[in-house]
């Protein structure tokens, strides 16, 4: 069989497996409901929850968080990052998809209740752009991640708890 043209150009865009890619997972249990907790997975709703959270809206029919809603945050040293809303299902999952120069990232959060509690597991899948996100990725530790979402727990069962956002001491 004589190869033709098409599959010529498929052998020439053969996938780059050569960027740097980490993937981190962390559970909590949190004291409350899946749909409690569920409806403050937004950029919205996490200003009322997250003292040092900032982002800016770009697209969403509901306001808040729904499929293909669009925001960014900008931080300082780290700059713009366009967040995408790639799965949404109240009150199981929501998933982002994260991107700015250096690398992409995916979280997937899926919630489970049990009685009182909500089992949440946080998975982070980050892949490196270019070579400076092979730099920033390779750098990255499972500890930070942890630490990150050790925080996120003291912040939603405090929230969930008092109806105020916890301060820094």
């Amino acid at each position: 069989m004589m190869p033709t043209e098409t599959s010529d150009h498929l052998r020439e865009i053969r996938p780059c497996t050569e960027r740097v890619r980490v993937r981190f997972s962390q559970s909590i249990t949190v004291g409350f409901s899946a749909e409690e907790i569920y409806p403050l997975l937004c950029p919205v709703r996490e200003f009322d929850w997250i003292p040092y959270w900032d982002c800016k809206l770009i697209y969403s029919e509901s306001g808040i968080a729904e499929r293909n809603c669009v925001f960014q945050t900008d931080k300082p040293g780290e700059g713009v990052d366009t967040w995408v809303v790639s799965h949404y299902e109240p009150p199981r999952r929501i998933s982002f998809v994260r991107i700015d120069p250096r690398r992409a990232m995916q979280y997937d959060i899926f919630l489970k209740s049990s009685g009182d509690t909500t089992n949440v597991v946080w998975n982070q899948e980050i892949t490196a752009l270019n070579e400076e996100g092979d730099r920033f990725v390779g750098e990255l530790k499972e500890s930070d991640f942890a630490e990150m979402i050790a925080k996120v727990e003291l912040m939603l069962e405090h929230f969930l708890r008092t109806g105020e956002p916890l301060r820094d001491s």
